[in-house]
């Protein structure tokens, strides 16, 4: 009888009673040999699979057995997706992969991809991906099915793993049998705990000792000849005494290392390879796979933007962006950590399907293949039928992947690992070939539910589970090997306990492991700022304009660079800014909606695409989801990507993007990987007569509160240029993501004070006062009206403007005012913004945003936890979104509020 729910103990009982029941294969065949049917498959890569397969289902066990007792963080497991192994197999080790969390098996072949350890075809037999079938079909289902025992009943097996071992080899199991965790209710609960059902510390004694191996009674291997192997010879089992060895597995290998570093990520281990503690993903930087930390399809857009990236790099070639390495395998000759015929693989879930950004990604890579340009991006969904415990109607992932206009569709059954290696093969061959996207449908289970307190049996049915586990993938690969005549079910036991008590030695390592103990390690990683080299990237970068490039810059600029066309605005200034960051970054990219022939909607990007080519500035599709997308994977594929959002409203469809992965990359990799990005955001208020709450938006919050984010919001041209070389050198040297917030009303504001007095305009600095002029990132910038002693202003954007007119127009009364200009919205500049209240003891807080959640807040807080003690006053935009037309000018702040407020302040 089923028990109610697939437990890892049920799981384990059910793949052994199943696996001991398969027939002994009447001819042994030798490892190097293809499968008898013609697969592509040999029965050496098929053993590779299923080392793979089976050391990620035991990470699940381990990771249930961790739980049990406190000391593991994760239980979402790979148990039925372990198909994926497959589609590694059928990839090169240096195809960047961003995968989603059931890729257990893929990481595991990917790491025995990279070290060697995946054997290679004979040389006559036909590699996997040599077809390029004009239309995919997905291939036979596989007919056998697994005999589903009496969960109760012991299931014998043979002797393996340490002496005197529990009956069934289970290496995570609990005393007596019984699952690590209690099904009831669908809790986790310890299986270690007091008697009123407090959880108990970790026990000093594992639930299942693992004994010392006697030195004189060594456990036999699976590889052992027959006559040196009395538990086979006890057992009763015929074996030809001339059969081919099966090798067994190395105790060192490629599998028990992407174990540890799995077994780490379980348990927060600050020695994990690639979050270090922060997060439990799937990354390392060798073995090119890329972490992701989203649990639905946020990834995809980025993978994109790493398809088209790749594509660019390979077909025009670009140097190394200063500050990044090209990882082993990578390509020298234009900075991309990959080879120039590498694809991109990403992997989500069938219920991702139906998500806005997984709908963007398609869209994007569709909408660019129509248009001819080439991203290959071969997008793999594993479909299990459920989103926790939402099923996907029938048919619908199918019907929605085969209707995606521009991505080649194939599919396959992930339980049928040689009809997955054999359609995963041709694949990733056509997108490789063909450089165009393309999507693999996998058809999997779902064992042991969605994660450790999920219980299932609130919507599934018994016969449904039964069902998937008849159809588990493991189960699949053994009754291939056994089948072909590869190996016996008794061997394949032994290797599966075998590496069973490996990986429960590992688990035992890890725990003793050191934590993350201490704010400054969790955030070492977030975001590095290395000022002195920022100030070095922007000295030198003058004296490359100046000197070995100053022909290619006067060429460039038509013979009459920027220093000498007069006073500039705002615009024209960030116009000259972006022309000089493409001369000094060669992989510097420029992309958005109407960026290119327009120049963009304020021509702040006018003439760069003449200047510089349609391949570095080039308009974008209406999605700032994609936009961001491919700015993330372009700057992971070594690309210095300035995206431009049109308008600040529009960037909250996608802050996503920011928030959740670009912000995210270095902490959740510990540098190994980084998407340098300087995104450009024309936004604030003050647009006379123009919009209404979308062009007029004065939302900034979302972004001040991006850890790691650097949002700058240049006010007057003469800072705009230094400000944004400095964001172009922080994303270079350290993987910077900066948001440059631009504000549209100062974009072609001429005059401060009075029509034509021109004092809004400022001459461009010339590659000689670069350095001298430099911008750090948290520095504000002071103006001194009158004697400058009276109160302090501290504002922003177009708060500098109105400030400055409200102080001169009270200097003419005998008031001194410092204006301080924050420029630096993320990280404040607090050193500046204390110093100067203090200076005075009266400060007005002018913020063009909302009260709430504005950046006035903020300032006030600093002012505080700075130990400030003098008045303070605020004069924020009010709580509303900004109005068309003259109405707005009831909501937001004005010179004159400014003026009465700084009033107030003198007669407290």
């Amino acid at each position: 009888m089923l028990s109610d729910v697939t437990t890892p103990q049920d799981l384990d009982d059910r793949f052994r009673a199943a696996l001991a029941a398969l027939e002994a294969p009447a001819q042994r065949r030798d490892l190097g040999e293809p499968l008898p049917d013609g697969a592509s498959l040999t029965g050496a890569q098929a053993l590779a699979l299923f080392d793979a397969q089976l050391t990620s289902r035991l990470l699940d066990l381990a990771g249930r057995w961790l739980r049990s007792f406190g000391e593991g963080y994760y239980t979402i497991g790979s148990a039925g997706h372990e198909g994926n192994a497959a589609v590694a197999a059928a990839l090169r080790p240096t195809d960047p992969a961003l995968l989603h969390y059931r890729s257990g098996a893929f990481y595991c072949l990917r790491a025995a991809q990279a070290a060697g350890g995946f054997p290679v075809a004979p040389a006559d037999a036909e590699p996997a991906g040599d077809d390029d079938p004009e239309d995919a079909e997905p291939g036979a289902r596989a007919t056998a099915t697994a005999r589903i025992p009496d969960p109760r009943r012991d299931v014998e097996s043979l002797p393996s793993g340490p002496p005197d071992a529990a009956p069934g080899g289970n290496a995570f199991a609990t005393p007596g049998g019984d699952s690590a965790e209690s099904t009831a209710g669908g809790a986790e609960t310890s299986a270690a705990s007091t008697a009123d059902g407090v959880p108990a510390e970790r026990p000093e004694t594992p639930p299942v000792a693992v004994r010392p191996e006697p030195a004189t009674s060594p456990p036999t291997r699976s590889g052992d000849h027959p006559d040196r192997h009395p538990a086979l010879a006890e057992a009763g089992v015929a074996v030809a005494a001339a059969r081919p060895a099966l090798p067994a597995p190395d105790p060192a290998d490629a599998y028990a290392e992407a174990a540890r570093d799995v077994l780490r990520g379980m348990v927060a281990s600050a020695q994990e390879p690639i979050a270090g503690g922060r997060h439990k993903v799937f990354g390392r930087a060798d073995l090119a796979v890329i972490p992701t930390t989203s649990t639905i399809a946020s990834h995809l857009p980025r993978a994109v933007g790493m398809g088209l990236a790749l594509e660019r790099l390979r077909r025009v070639g670009s140097r190394r962006v200063p500050g990044t390495t090209a990882e082993a395998g990578g390509d020298a000759a234009t900075g991309s950590p990959w080879p120039p015929d590498a694809i991109v693989v990403c992997s989500f879930g069938d219920a991702s399907v139906n998500h806005a950004t997984a709908t963007a990604a398609f869209n994007t890579a569709g909408w660019y293949d129509h248009t001819g340009l080439r991203i290959p991006v071969l997008f793999v969904c594993e479909d299990n039928g459920l989103g926790i415990s939402v099923r996907s109607p029938e048919g619908w992932v199918a019907a929605t992947l085969r209707a995606k206009p521009g991505i080649r569709y194939f599919a396959a059954d992930g339980s049928d690992p040689a009809e997955a290696y054999r359609v995963a093969g041709e694949a990733a061959a056509w997108v490789r070939r063909h450089r165009r996207p393309a999507v693999l449908h996998l058809t999997t289970v779902r064992l042991m539910g969605h994660a450790g307190a999920d219980a299932e049996t609130a919507y599934r049915s018994p016969a449904e589970i039964a069902a998937d586990v008849a159809r588990d993938p493991l189960l699949a690969t053994a009754r291939l090997l056994v089948a072909a005549g590869y190996a016996t079910s008794e061997e394949l036991l032994a290797r599966y306990d075998e590496r069973g008590w490996q990986i429960r030695r590992i688990a035992e390592e890890v725990l003793d492991e050191p934590k993350l103990a201490s704010p400054v390690e969790v955030v070492a990683e977030l975001a590095p700022r290395r000022p002195v080299r920022i100030f070095r990237a922007v000295a030198d970068a003058a004296d490359r304009a100046a000197g070995p490039n100053a022909g290619a810059r006067a060429e460039a600029f038509g013979g009459r660079p920027p220093e000498l066309a007069g006073p500039l605005t705002l615009a024209q200034s960030i116009n000259a800014a972006l022309a000089d960051g493409m001369l000094d970054h060669p992989g510097m990219a420029v992309f958005g909606e109407d960026v290119a022939a327009k120049g963009g909607v304020y021509g702040v990007t006018k003439g760069l695409r003449d200047r510089f080519g349609g391949a570095r500035v080039f308009d974008t599709l209406l999605d700032e989801t994609s936009i961001l997308g491919l700015g993330l994977g372009a700057g992971v594929a070594g690309m210095l990507p300035v995206p431009e959002i049109q308008y600040l409203a529009y960037l909250h469809n996608a802050e996503d993007q920011l928030r959740g992965e670009a912000a995210t990359m270095r902490f959740f990799s510990r540098g190994a990987f980084r998407n340098p990005l300087v995104v450009r955001v024309a936004g604030l208020a003050y647009q006379e007569g123009f919009g209404g709450h979308f062009h007029n938006d004065n939302s900034v919050a979302v972004l001040r509160d991006v850890p790691g984010l650097v949002v700058a919001v240049p006010a007057r041209p003469d800072d705009a240029a230094p400000m944004l070389r400095t964001c172009l050198a922080a994303a270079a040297v350290d993987g910077s993501v900066c948001a440059f917030l631009e504000p549209i009303a100062l974009y072609h504001t001429r005059d401060l004070y009075a029509d034509g007095d021109g004092e809004w305009l400022a001459e461009y600095a010339p590659p000689g006062a670069w350095a001298a002029g430099h911008v750090p990132i948290g520095r504000a910038r002071v103006y001194g009206v009158g004697s400058a002693e009276d109160i302090t202003i501290i504002t922003f954007g177009n708060g500098v403007r109105m400030s400055l007119r409200a102080a001169a127009a009270l200097a003419d009364e005998g008031v001194g005012i410092r204006v301080v200009d924050l420029r630096w919205l993320a990280p404040l500049p607090v050193a500046d913004i204390v110093r100067e209240a203090s200076a005075t003891g009266r400060v007005l807080v002018v913020d063009e945003t909302r009260r709430s959640g504005g950046v006035g807040e903020g300032v006030l807080a600093a002012l505080v936890d700075g130990g400030y003690v003098g008045a303070a006053r605020r004069v924020a935009g009010l709580d509303s979104f900004v109005p068309l037309g003259p109405a707005a000018r009831q909501v937001l702040v004005s010179t004159e509020a400014i003026t009465q407020g700084a009033r107030t302040l003198l007669a407290r």
